[in-house]
């Protein structure tokens, strides 16, 4: 019998960027939050703040094997996300997609919990469709270098909603777009992380192509948001839905305002474009908007502005 009424969520990658804001949220409404990590990628550093709470626990474990709690809730966002990190042990980063997925849809049929799926806009590939809405299949190359993660994303959506439509499981299944803000990794192969990084330390900024491919920046708060909303939302809405910011930049002009914005010698140096590297990226929010009022509100200054000092406290101390 449950003797209280604090609802019981489990994180999966809890100590990572999203996870780490996604925990202190849940906290602060006034859930009972399991944050599961096996530290891949993940920092304790982004949950030391939270050990405290009475209300909070921390638990080493890899979704790639099973796991035996008791919960309301489940949020599996456990998957290395910056290329750097998933392709440094591709197979792995299979694994943790699919077998993870597996074994979180295993807990969430026994403990009859909704469960989050935290999919990415890496679903659609290089893609044909401009913006991407939700209807669009992609167009994703299953045999290259960023497949452990375009296909492994894919393929949990596929058992997301093949548990839902043969065991009944409650699913909320998000793609998610480009995003950033505090507790990124400072050397996690990513666009916003590498461009403040090298410009405060003075380096060249590397733009990889001529730095007209675009992409769409979505700060955590706004994104944290969305989760929040979607889960919580009629058990019908399952998804795929967009969460992200449909305000489009290009990645040359991305680097031009992280440099009026940090100052100093750092010139831009560009380089070969990456294999499979997206042209465009930018989410068609409509559903979200239209099905639950919700849409980014923190504009591109302001959350770099917020970003850049967080790195700036992390690269002084």
């Amino acid at each position: 019998m449950r003797i209280s009424n604090r609802q019981r969520v489990l994180v999966t990658g809890g100590a990572g960027f999203l996870g780490s804001h996604l925990c202190e949220r849940l906290l602060s409404r006034g859930d009972d939050v399991l944050c599961v990590d096996n530290f891949y990628s993940g920092v304790k550093d982004n949950v030391a703040h939270l050990m405290g709470n009475p209300h909070f626990e921390l638990m080493r474990h890899d979704v790639t094997f099973p796991l035996y709690v008791e919960v309301d809730a489940i949020y599996n966002l456990a998957c290395p996300a910056s290329p750097i990190h998933y392709q440094r042990d591709p197979v792995q980063t299979t694994k943790t997609s699919v077998h993870g997925a597996i074994n979180m849809l295993g807990l969430a049929k026994r403990t009859k919990a909704r469960i989050f799926q935290a999919s990415t806009s890496e679903v659609y590939g290089d893609p044909e469709v401009h913006p991407q809405a939700e209807s669009y299949w992609g167009r994703v190359n299953p045999i290259g270098i960023r497949s452990c993660y375009d296909e492994g994303k894919r393929c949990a959506e596929t058992l997301f909603f093949d548990y839902h439509r043969q065991h009944g499981v409650e699913i909320k299944v998000a793609r998610i777009f480009n995003t950033y803000g505090p507790r990124m990794h400072p050397n996690d192969g990513r666009v916003v992380s590498n461009f403040i990084v090298q410009a405060l330390r003075g380096e060249d900024i590397t733009i990889y192509g001529d730095g007209s491919q675009t992409r769409s920046f979505c700060y955590v708060d706004d994104l944290i948001d969305g989760f929040l909303a979607f889960m919580d939302a009629p058990a019908d809405l399952v998804g795929p839905v967009n969460i992200g910011n449909p305000v489009e930049f290009t990645i040359r002009e991305l680097a031009d305002q992280v440099l009026t914005m940090v100052g100093g010698p750092s010139r831009l140096v560009f380089k070969p474009l990456p294999s499979d590297d997206p042209k465009q990226r930018r989410p068609d929010i409509s559903l979200i908007q239209s099905s639950l009022g919700w849409a980014p509100r923190v504009a591109l200054a302001q959350g770099l502005e917020r970003t850049v000092d967080y790195f700036r406290r992390l690269l002084q101390s």
